[in-house]
């Protein structure tokens, strides 16, 4: 088997990187046309089913092929004719088991096998959408919170966990079955052998007794071979389907990327687009550019503007040659993008805009794009791309430090082969020319720091300038900004901007040349971001750096609060929360019942039939009716053992599946709606990450199914077969018993128990194996543009070998231990017999056992612990377990926990007065304080914006208004009440957020609108609420219009369109308090002037909050507060912070279009 393992690790390797390398290989249009995540599940989760199946399942396969052919060679030698006829119960269970079998023998009625795989897979696929949904919601907990919709998801979620249970309940009687037959068979077995060979043995075809029981120990081993392929030929074959998955992109004709490049061509020349006419791969029906041709003049700066969705990134995709022209779309073989036809025809969901037009002519793509006299699709693509510098609108950091995030941009370029002192300077300088440098060295770890996945660890504003970094450190010739200072703060912008003001981008005619139309699209789009400014003055206010003593005083605060309000869980015992779980589920005792009688039931089997065996055997001493007499009744009463041990694994089956059914169900649920029910805090520990706690909600309630479902049940068959076998072994010998079992026992038991362990284990190990290396793979896939556009593909590929061949090296030592393991279960059991034969046959020889006592201590003690030890085998894993049920009941509300005071803000018609009194504030996981005695006051009714440099925190007076978080010191009042003695769902109900970042999930437009308000809403208030927020008139536009389904995260929309229909969802709730946290960025600047004009109309009868960092929507405020240092700076309204010349008017000034 240790063979097997080696070379299924070193081909899974070699696949995955094969995979990985081709993937890089091919356009972007093969990532756009496979269902989303399928590249990044392939080389993991797929992977992982294929080297399963190449490894040891492979040589079960083999190694039961050759038992069973051994066995049958030695029955037939034996006896043909008893053989054949005993052979005949193989035929059921291959009926039985054997979809093809019954298929060929013209047997038309579903076996036990394929029904429950599908059955499996539908619960797998409701569990999926549940997964999907506490993935989503887990990920935007804030905005599930500020929605007061933690009911309405905790509904939506138990919708697809009852599929689950229903599911489940309808294959309980199927997995009953699936046990039933086979125990049956075993045992009709037997009586069919007993009953036909003594009936040979009477005629005289048979010589001895001894050619029944070789043939039936045959016959039986057959039966055992036949039923233990079928989990390895599954395995394998699910194995031959993934490899399909992998050779669908390793054999796709690569495009031939080699061309011009220096000194036959240079970058240096002007890029011009003439006549293109695009549609992107996976959309080949919709037109994106129409006949577009523009050029870009070498050595000056162009810009492209224009509202979302009119095609400013498609340009870029073409300038970096993600797409081409040459083609009108990537072909992949069908079982590449088989998920993705299924899903079509399984969800029956409302279609998204593209799939109406599946049925129309793919757009002829058409045109030329070149460089100076050559086109692009002449020059050698890794070159041109080392030609540009690429900063885009969301940027993507690798998972390491942060130089080298930013040394990554040397590959290619001339300083790609320096020495690491060389290359720290470049990385240095490059972000100082950034302003990174200003940021990164105030961190403990400096340059030196890790950046988390996808740069979790720093802000967006801080990924921008990274990127912008990486992006100019090689001076390129080209330098592309896709919305490159989207996410950076006002001065931060404009310091960026001159940083930038080095390379080539890409429009027709000057600023002032376009302003001086005033009816044109530009002038138009600059006056939606209008300021009205005075003269420039350029003084900044210097930070105050916090004291550490104030630090000390802000986490003592903190501590004493969280100590007042943490109730501490104390975990529980595994008797305990057994007992526990146990007693709630008391209502299910009756299913309870017949879990327990059908287990001892089916121990009791195996100690019956020793007795039987040993019976048998004494029968040969009769002759003529007597032995015809004793032998059919013996048969007979085997038979009925058969009939026995069927019906109660049938019921062990059934019931334990019910039980599992519930209790996975009912605690997923609990779960679910426990963490939906924790206060923000708690998701900012690492360790409640959404990640884990979407794998915690998956993964807890089905060990604690383990612990109280069917693999318990096993644990307890097996103890009450070990306990039936040694009491009727001790009844029939006790010298023998004594020696068995105190030594044969224990050894038998335990390599029977770490045999079938190992077997179950092997593929949790097999995807811990390369689990840190599939995280790498992914998060290369997942930023296939930024890699290709930095020309990481050689670099990422080859990093990828050394993780695949360092973890192949490790997991060779493990599997050299388990081998040994796995290859002395089987050998110590031949040993374990040889003891039991010698000293049986030295108690038989002196006549103080007779052959029926020696046998009936041998197969109750021998085979009976082998069996009791596989069965052992399956038992829940009690540490996981036990934690996993801690983890459950960790989570519940204690029953001690006092209730918040239900009173209500009174008096809030035309808005709420807030007060925010000498507020001392800093997040739990941070040491460092954001508020040191703020002070704010908005009056009832008023707009009032928040600005200030990132990071000042006007998020965060966001955050604290929505209770998101607890004050350390101070007070905030809403109309003299403080918040903190309000029921913190009935404070949210009046208050209304717009976020930055739209968030979206999973359904139709009208269900997100309607995620924060009662589903009886009039429709009359739906599409007045959009039209507010420029939307309705796009939603009617879809032929499914409010009913069109957005996707997972909103996938379907643009960014500006997700960010329309998430005002329109705080508007819907009619909010007292709005509170906007640039919740205009998404948009174009004509939208965001009509989204501005309905804020203000929606201020009315209401206060509002605004945050921005674009001056423009907030000039119109009543009070503008200018935040830094932990405080207020200014305040005021616009024209009066503009004549103080103070830190906003030179926010202003930084903004200024029209001077």
């Amino acid at each position: 088997m240790f063979t097997f393992r080696l070379v299924g690790l070193r081909i899974s390797a070699k696949l995955r990187l094969s995979y990985l390398e081709a993937l890089f290989s091919l356009p972007i249009g093969v990532l756009d046309t496979l269902p989303s995540g399928q590249a990044s599940n392939t080389i993991t989760t797929t992977a992982n089913v294929l080297q399963v199946g190449i490894s040891e399942k492979l040589g079960s396969i083999l190694q039961y092929l050759a038992l069973l052919i051994a066995a049958i060679i030695i029955a037939f030698t034996y006896s043909w004719a008893l053989t054949l006829v005993t052979s005949s119960v193989l035929v059921f269970i291959a009926l039985i088991y054997g979809e093809k079998l019954a298929f060929l023998m013209g047997v038309f009625f579903r076996s036990v096998i394929p029904v429950i795989m599908k059955m499996t897979k539908d619960i797998e696929h409701a569990d999926e959408k549940a997964s999907g949904i506490a993935g989503e919601v887990l990920g935007s907990i804030r905005m599930i919170a500020a929605c007061g919709a933690e009911n309405r998801i905790a509904k939506k979620y138990a919708g697809w966990v009852e599929e689950s249970r229903r599911r489940t309940l309808k294959k309980s009687p199927w997995i009953g079955i699936q046990f039933a037959p086979l125990m049956f068979a075993i045992y009709a077995t037997m009586a069919l052998c007993f009953w036909f060979g003594f009936k040979l043995f009477s005629q005289g075809h048979l010589d001895n007794v001894g050619t029944i029981l070789i043939v039936l120990m045959s016959v039986v081993m057959i039966a055992m071979a036949v039923s233990q392929t079928a989990a390895p030929i599954i395995a394998a074959g699910s194995a031959a389907s993934a490899a399909t998955d992998f050779f669908a992109i390793i054999d796709t004709p690569k495009p031939n990327t080699s061309g011009l490049k220096e000194p036959e061509v240079s970058a240096r020349e002007d890029i011009t687009l003439d006549s293109v006419t695009f549609a992107y791969p996976s959309r080949p029906h919709v037109k994106v550019l129409d006949d577009l041709s523009m050029t870009f003049e070498s050595g000056k700066i162009t810009a492209i503007v224009g509202a979302s969705g009119s095609g400013k990134s498609t340009i870029v995709g073409l300038l970096e040659r993600w797409y081409s022209l040459d083609e009108q779309r990537i072909v992949i073989p069908p079982s590449a993008i088989k998920d993705k036809n299924k899903n079509k025809k399984e969800e029956k969901q409302p279609k998204t805009p593209e799939e109406y037009d599946e049925k129309r002519d793919p757009i002829a793509l058409s045109g030329i794009i070149s460089c100076g006299s050559h086109q692009l699709s002449s020059l050698d693509l890794k070159w041109w791309r080392t030609q540009i510098g690429l900063v885009q609108q969301e940027p993507f950091i690798f998972n390491d430090t942060i130089a080298k995030n930013v040394e990554y941009g040397l590959i290619g370029s001339a300083w790609e082969d320096e020495d690491a002192e060389m290359k720290r300077k470049l990385v240095i300088e490059a972000c100082k020319e950034s302003f990174a440098d200003e940021y990164i060295t105030k961190l403990p770890m400096g340059y030196d720091t890790q950046v988390g996945d996808a740069g979790i660890k720093l802000s967006g504003g801080q990924r921008q300038r990274l990127a912008i970094a990486r992006s100019i450190i090689k001076r390129p010739k080209i330098l592309i900004l896709d919305e490159a200072t989207s996410a950076i703060d006002v001065r931060g912008e404009q310091i960026v901007q001159a940083a930038l003001d080095k390379g080539k981008l890409v429009e027709e005619g000057t600023h002032e040349g376009l302003l001086s139309n005033a009816d044109g699209a530009y002038s138009a789009l600059v006056n939606a971001q209008q300021l009205s400014l005075g003269e420039v003055h350029q003084d900044e206010s210097d930070l105050v750096e916090t004291t550490d003593p104030l630090i000390r005083q802000m986490s003592a605060a903190a501590k004493d609060r969280e100590e007042q309000e943490a109730v501490v869980y104390k975990p529980k015992g595994l008797s305990t929360s057994f007992g526990l779980f146990l007693y709630e589920q008391r209502s299910r005792w009756h299913w309870y019942l017949m879990l327990v009688i059908g287990a001892i039931a089916a121990g009791a089997t195996y100690p019956i039939q020793a007795y039987l065996f040993a019976q048998l055997l004494s029968v040969f001493s009769y002759t003529g009716a007597k032995l015809k007499s004793a032998a059919e009744h013996y048969a007979l009463m085997f038979f009925i053992l058969g009939l026995g041990a069927g019906a109660a694994w049938f019921i062990m089956g059934y019931s334990s599946t019910i039980i599992s059914g519930h209790i996975t169900s009912t605690y997923r649920q609990e779960y679910f709606e426990s963490i939906l029910k924790k206060p923000i805090a708690f998701f900012d520990a690492e360790e409640n990450s959404s990640g884990e706690l979407t794998g915690r909600v998956a993964n807890d309630p089905t060990q604690l199914q383990q612990l109280l479902g069917i693999n318990m049940a096993m644990v307890f068959t097996a103890i009450s077969q070990i306990t039936g076998c040694i009491i009727i072994a001790f009844i029939f010998g006790w010298k023998l018993t004594c020696v068995v079992a105190f030594v044969a026992l224990p050894i038998l038991m335990c390599g029977s128990f770490y045999r079938i362990r190992y077997e179950i284990q092997f593929e949790k190990m097999n995807q811990a194996v390369f689990a840190e290396s599939s995280k790498f793979a992914a998060e290369s896939i997942s930023a296939f543009r930024t890699v290709t556009s930095l020309t990481l593909e050689d670099m990422i590929c080859n990093r990828y070998d050394e993780l695949l061949k360092w973890h192949v090296k490790g997991h060779v030592r493990k599997s050299r231990y388990s081998s040994i393991i796995f290859a002395a279960s089987d050998s110590l059991g031949l040993g374990c017999m040889a003891l039991a034969f010698w000293y049986g046959g030295t108690l038989l020889a002196s006549r103080e056992y007779g052959p029926v006592n020696f046998f009936v201590v041998y197969i109750a003690v021998l085979n009976g612990a082998e069996s009791a030890g596989s069965l052992l085998s399956f038992g829940p894993n009690i540490a996981q377990a036990s934690a996993a049920a801690n983890r459950i009941l960790s989570l519940r509300a204690p029953s001690g926990a006092t209730e918040v005071s239900a009173s209500k803000i009174q008096n809030i018609d035309g808005g709420v007065k807030i007060q925010l009194r000498d507020v001392w504030f800093k997040y739990p996981t941070r040491d460092v304080p954001i508020f040191t005695g703020l002070n704010i006051t908005i009056e009832k009714g008023q707009f009032a914006a928040l600005v200030g440099p990132s990071g000042c925190g006007k998020t965060s007076i966001v955050s604290l208004l929505e209770r998101f978080y607890n004050v350390q010191k101070g007070k905030i009042l809403c109309n003299d009440t403080d918040i903190s003695e309000l029921d913190i769902h009935e404070c949210r109900k009046m208050i209304s957020l717009v976020a930055q970042e739209p968030t979206l999930f999973e359904g139709t437009i009208k269900e997100n609108i309607y995620l924060g308000v009662d589903e009886s809403t009039p429709e009359e208030t739906l599409h007045k609420v959009c039209r507010d927020a420029e939307i309705h008139d796009f939603i009617m536009s879809l032929p499914d219009g409010y009913s069109t389904n957005v996707g997972t995260k909103g996938v379907t929309l643009s960014g500006g369109q997700k960010q329309r229909i998430s005002i329109a969802r705080a508007l819907i709730r009619s909010p007292k308090i709005l509170l906007l946290d640039e919740a205009t960025s998404s948009l174009d600047s004509e939208s965001e002037k009509l989204v501005q004009a309905a804020f203000e109309r929606a201020a009315t009868g209401r206060t509002m909050v605004v945050v921005a960092h674009r001056l423009a929507t907030v000039q119109n405020a009543d009070v503008i507060f200018v935040l830094g240092e932990g405080r207020v700076l200014e305040m005021g309204d616009h024209v009066a912070l503009l004549r103080k010349k103070g830190v906003y008017y030179q926010m202003c000034q930084s903004q200024a279009l029209d001077r």
